[in-house]
């Protein structure tokens, strides 16, 4: 490239990038046919219900090829997050100018024939869809998915030093929760261990039918907001062309330069007394649907809320504003910037940043700079000595948290853990033994675990922030888990179904790199919660889930310490799948050995002889427990039928991998009916003790043979109360689980049994209410072998 990249002429050169960008971006909107508008246009050439979104079309545009300038000038590895709602054409758009898009789908050629596919496909019937997704290149971030764009960009540069994040964040993405949240992750990124993030608040007035918040403030509101979050902001604003060209580079420069003198000047010293720098922002201030019509029917366009769409009504039906359409498009100049075949013009092409430099194909938007598998350690050195079954008590995520320090320890670089402010409470503590919490604000004498570096991050109290940090790690090739409160995941449930269907249509394009699996444990959970009532008391996050694609979605109950070991080892491991973990906190009984743990956790469902006494027989009836509490409650329940009725043939079943109970035709993994059936029999009375809502393990076992099923799990009955009185209220404990199993199967001959439980429950009623705490027979309960 012979001109100055400083000079007057790139600028112009810039401009006609810009037309060509905005010019293709329109015509995906509209066009299906004369994509150069080469002769007159015909209903034909038009779709019949044009979709999309142009009103931030223009405007990022122009933030893009920006970004090019100063990735050629300063040799910058940077990519591109859009997060104003569905404005997929900027991605697609510019990595057709910039070649990768035909490189990568080379049916979408260079010329005016794949100009045609290109208009055709978006926002069409086995297209393409109106927002940046896995289908994209170059994206990692869901256009539209809206709140989430600086958190995806802070997974994406921790532990990548050398990566900048161009982060445009929507005018009414501004709004959310998670965004504004997220303007508090400067607390979090090391200059001297980790990248950087360039958020660009893409201010341009307007939703889809409401003004927006910020773009009403000040300048002087919005600098003092901005800084006192901690950023350092630069305005860009205004709608001349050349004149915010200009205004643009120098702006850049400025802030480009500013970031790599902060991270030079933190990189002189140790990540251990990196200090939280005021990193750049930058406002851009533009009208929205800028340089597209600016009225219509005597109504304003440019700049209000009627841009946010497709705004004139034109489609192959209603024809009679065409030509307005075409006057659009030819604004752009089309015939400067292609040529005779359709391809566009070596001076703009030239512009492009050469090779992996191109946003649309930097490594880190597809699978990470160099992705590689967890060196994982052998869990089983933590292993729980269970010879005696349930003799030793061990809190299950405290061991774990041992298990996890030798992850941190073998993987100091590609392995993280995420959480808001639960780490301690959830028992993780064992991590904090190799690593601190990384924060970078100031230090007091009184925290606890608080470093500059350190491989866990928990400290802002927002599950979006923890979610968002995990998911763009994961999404640039590494690995970790969220540990959040049980209750509290329903908070980013709708996160974790855009990470599915990301995940999902990712798979399907060749192109895309397999992603490591993303994690999360469930803890603190609804048989526990007994100190915070009510509100903390929803394992609903376990169904929510299960309705997503089997393929994708992995639901893990492990019964103890090992089995959660097991579990862990097993998770971290997989790939492109969601892993959800429930896990116990509180002291529990231990009683799967390493070994049984790790054949539970491989079969994922597995008769338990210890705790059976069918002889290998017709069993008189199934226990079957999936869950911490559960799996107690149910082995209870069996000791006590067991010394009550010793001639009962009782089998008893521990389920880990929950989904694996389904049938193949509804999940590949599933287990067979032969399988099913031996397992369960086809009419044998099953009591099955579930940590979640009953309605998923009913529709579990619709298909199946056996429909003698009677399911004790979490029936949305709750209260500030100890913790085996939760498992009572919702007829999950012992004497509930004892009772009906009798009644299955003795009928009236129980009566006698049924009413000794139900005074042990009455008793059990009036004891805690006057002293507190649960009965002693519950606290002393102690596994007895079976004779």
């Amino acid at each position: 490239m012979t001109v100055n990249i400083d000079s007057k002429e790139y600028l112009e050169r810039m401009n006609a990038w810009w037309r060509t960008a905005n010019y293709i971006s329109v015509a995906q909107i509209f066009l299906k046919d004369n994509p150069l508008l080469r002769r007159p246009i015909e209903k034909e050439d038009i779709k019949i219900h044009p979709i999309g979104h142009w009103g931030t079309i223009a405007g990022q545009n122009f933030i893009y090829v920006h970004l090019n300038r100063v990735i050629n000038k300063f040799g910058l590895n940077m990519f591109y997050i859009e997060g104003p709602g569905h404005g997929g054409q900027v991605m697609v758009s510019n990595s057709y100018i910039d070649g990768s898009y035909s490189e990568i789908y080379p049916e979408v050629t260079q010329d005016e024939a794949g100009l045609k596919k290109l208009f055709k496909m978006f926002s069409f019937p086995g297209g393409i869809g109106s927002h940046a997704a896995p289908e994209t290149p170059g994206s990692i971030h869901e256009g539209g998915e809206l709140g989430y764009s600086i958190s995806h960009a802070a997974g994406a540069v921790l532990d990548n030093p050398d990566v900048i994040a161009a982060t445009v964040v929507g005018d009414g993405e501004a709004e959310t929760g998670p965004l504004t949240a997220s303007l508090m992750t400067n607390n979090f990124i090391n200059p001297v261990n980790d990248g950087a993030i360039l958020p660009i608040l893409n201010l341009n007035g307007a939703k889809i039918s409401n003004p927006t918040i910020l773009a009403r403030k000040s300048d002087e509101d919005l600098k003092k907001y901005f800084e006192g979050m901690g950023w350092k902001p630069y305005f860009v604003e205004g709608e001349d062309p050349e004149e915010m060209h200009l205004l643009m580079a120098k702006t850049l420069d400025t802030v480009i330069t500013e970031i790599q003198s902060i991270q030079e000047k933190a990189r002189q010293g140790k990540a251990e007394d990196a200090k939280m720098p005021h990193w750049p922002i930058i406002i851009f201030r533009t009208p929205k649907g800028w340089t597209g019509p600016k009225t219509w029917d005597n109504e304003q366009v440019e700049g209000t809320f009627r841009a946010h769409q497709v705004p004139i009504p034109v489609d192959a039906q209603h024809m009679g504003y065409a030509d307005d359409l075409v006057k659009w498009l030819k604004s752009y100049h089309p015939e400067e910037l292609f040529d005779k075949n359709g391809r566009i013009i070596d001076s703009i092409k030239e512009l492009s940043p050469k090779g992996n430099k191109r946003m649309s194909v930097n490594p880190i938007t597809n699978g990470g700079l160099d992705p590689k598998p967890l060196d994982m350690p052998d869990w089983r050195k933590h292993a729980v000595d269970t010879a005696n079954h349930g003799a030793n008590t061990a809190q299950d995520m405290t061991v774990l948290s041992e298990f996890i320090a030798d992850i941190i320890k073998n993987n100091p670089t590609t392995f993280r853990t995420f959480g808001p402010d639960e780490t301690k409470s959830n028992r993780l503590n064992g991590m904090f033994e190799v690593t601190n919490r990384q924060w970078m604000e100031p230090k007091e004498t009184s925290d606890e675990w608080q470093s500059s570096v350190g491989r866990v991050i928990d400290g802002q109290l927002s599950e979006h922030q923890a979610e968002g940090f995990l998911e763009g790690y994961v999404l640039t090739g590494r690995h970790g888990f969220f540990a959040s409160y049980e209750s509290f995941l329903r908070i980013v449930d709708s996160m974790l179904t855009q990470h599915f269907k990301w995940i999902r249509k990712a798979s399907e394009q060749s192109w895309r790199k397999k992603y490591p699996s993303l994690n999360v444990i469930s803890s603190s959970t609804v048989f526990q919660q007994d100190h915070n009532g009510y509100t903390h008391q929803d394992p609903g996050v376990i169904t929510h889930l299960a309705d997503k694609k089997p393929e994708f979605i992995r639901e893990y109950l492990p019964a103890d310490a090992n089995t959660l070991m097991a579990v862990m080892d097993k998770s971290l491991k997989e790939e492109e799948v969601i892993n959800l973990i429930v896990s116990s906190k509180h002291p529990r009984p231990q009683f799967y050995s390493a070994d049984e743990a790790q054949e539970i956790v491989v079969q994922g469902i597995k008769k338990i002889d210890w705790a059976s006494t069918d002889n290998n027989d017709e069993p008189d009836i199934v226990f079957t427990a999936a869950g911490s509490e559960p799996n107690l409650e149910a082995l209870a329940a069996v000791s006590i039928l067991h010394e009550q009725y010793p001639e009962m043939k009782i089998r008893f079943v521990n389920v880990v991998d929950l989904l694996k109970l389904r049938r193949p035709k509804e999940d590949p993994r599933g287990l067979s009916d032969e399988k099913f059936d031996q397992l369960f029999t086809t009419d044998k009375p099953i009591v099955f003790a579930f940590h979640g809502f009953e309605g998923l393990i009913r529709d579990i076992f619709f298909n199946r043979h056996n429909h003698n099923l009677h399911i004790h799990g979490y029936r949305e009955n709750g209260d500030i109360t100890t913790p085996f009185d939760m498992r009572v209220k919702n007829e999950l404990d012992r004497f509930h689980l004892a009772k009906e199993a009798a009644g299955l199967v003795y009928a009236e001959k129980a009566d006698g049994f049924i009413k000794e439980m139900d005074e042990k429950l009455q008793y059990h009623h009036d004891y805690i209410r006057e002293n507190g705490e649960d009965i002693v027979d519950v606290q002393n309960w102690q596994w007895k072998e079976l004779k």
